[in-house]
């Protein structure tokens, strides 16, 4: 495999660097956190101005026909600057369900508002029992003349609170842990019977659990087969996982430069802890770590175009452990190695290192995924 970046990938590196260079120091993060939403409309409509909320999308939708590497360069960005903005729950959930199986239509009436800017979506999919499965679904959709009512409950839907469309698994026949009779829906976010509860996450970002009472929606709604989109769910979350993978190797990175940093002037006996063997040996860990989740980073992002599905997902959960592994490493060094102020909010390494645990839990954790390798990738 050839992972030297093309020029024109390369121009996009530099320009989304540039970008969040001069808009996301660690202190704009902080104000940006305390606006509605807690992310920054400002920022998010220069994403736009880039080009970035269309990147994946076909041009014949009005997007750029980016790929795999182009999404993997963009979120390693945003994985650096520690950006709260929802583009990994609008441009690749949203965006990907509608790039594999949304309609004509339904493409029309959601991304040009993507890429321009005007329309966020979340990703309601997490269950109180669900754990992981992506199976397990007890909110329904029953029929209702050429429409659907859905009914049930989400939980921790990344930007939530926010989002003007709502992108909602639900079971229209089966059992709760049946792997057919799954369909997914665009709800509007302000539909009658729908109802939030907001809060902050960990990581600073902002989640909502949602209660659907009887929402009614058209037919026009189900994005696919309403009785058989589990394959589909698999495959957009896949992209995410790949997704969450390349914005980790970002964050380690960060957190790798931000320690070595801090170990060169921090003075301990009189002279920088930084010339102290054993420190430098962790560094060094520090940096084997992270370039192994590089190499993994990237072998899933040429993974997440196999067309044979459980080819696929065995290399993206393959990956998704090394990345686990790797960031605690990074992570629990990087706060050792600062003492006590990496435990504080207004130390910006806490910050990263909290970015990194939500990652690992995100989408399956490291025990999750590794049960899967061993089980042969198996979509289970």
């Amino acid at each position: 495999m050839d992972f030297d970046l093309t020029e024109e990938q390369r121009l996009l590196k530099d320009s989304i660097d540039g970008l969040l260079t001069d808009s996301y120091d660690f202190e704009s993060r902080k104000k940006y956190m305390k606006e509605k939403g807690g992310w920054s409309k400002a920022v998010w409509g220069k994403l736009a101005e880039q080009g970035l909320l269309g990147l994946p999308f076909a041009e014949a939708d009005g997007g750029f026909g980016g790929g795999g590497v182009e999404t993997m360069i963009v979120m390693e960005a945003l994985g650096k600057a520690l950006v709260l903005e929802p583009y990994l729950a609008t441009v690749v959930i949203g965006g990907g369900f509608l790039r594999h199986a949304g309609t004509d239509a339904q493409k029309a009436a959601h991304v040009p508002g993507i890429v321009d800017g005007s329309k966020t979506l979340a990703f309601a999919q997490l269950e109180k029992n669900s754990r992981y499965d992506l199976f397990d679904v007890a909110t329904t959709a029953k029929k209702k003349g050429d429409g659907w009512v859905i009914d049930g409950e989400k939980f921790v839907v990344l930007n939530g609170e926010n989002a003007d469309t709502l992108i909602v698994t639900a079971r229209t026949t089966g059992d709760r842990r049946d792997k057919t009779g799954i369909g997914v829906f665009l709800v509007p976010a302000n539909a009658k019977g729908i109802t939030k509860k907001s809060y902050p996450t960990q990581d600073g970002l902002h989640a909502a659990d949602i209660t659907f009472t009887g929402v009614e929606v058209g037919s026009d709604a189900a994005i696919g087969n309403p009785d058989d989109s589990l394959a589909l769910i698999e495959r957009v979350v896949d992209e995410a996982r790949v997704a969450l993978c390349a914005e980790a190797v970002g964050l380690m990175d960060e957190s790798l430069k931000t320690t070595v940093e801090y170990i060169k002037t921090r003075k301990q006996f009189g002279v920088a802890i930084g010339s102290f063997q054993s420190l430098q040996h962790r560094a060094s860990d520090m940096f084997v770590a992270a370039e192994q989740a590089r190499s993994m980073s990237m072998f899933a992002t040429m993974a997440s175009d196999f067309q044979d599905a459980r080819e696929r997902s065995n290399a993206i959960a393959a990956a998704k452990v090394q990345i686990g592994k790797s960031l605690k490493f990074v992570g629990q060094q990087a706060i050792q190695l600062h003492g006590g102020i990496g435990m504080t909010m207004e130390a910006k390494i806490g910050h990263y290192f909290k970015r990194l645990t939500m990652i690992e839990n995100t989408f399956g954790d490291t025990d999750y995924h590794q049960r899967r390798v061993a089980d042969g990738g198996g979509l289970i």
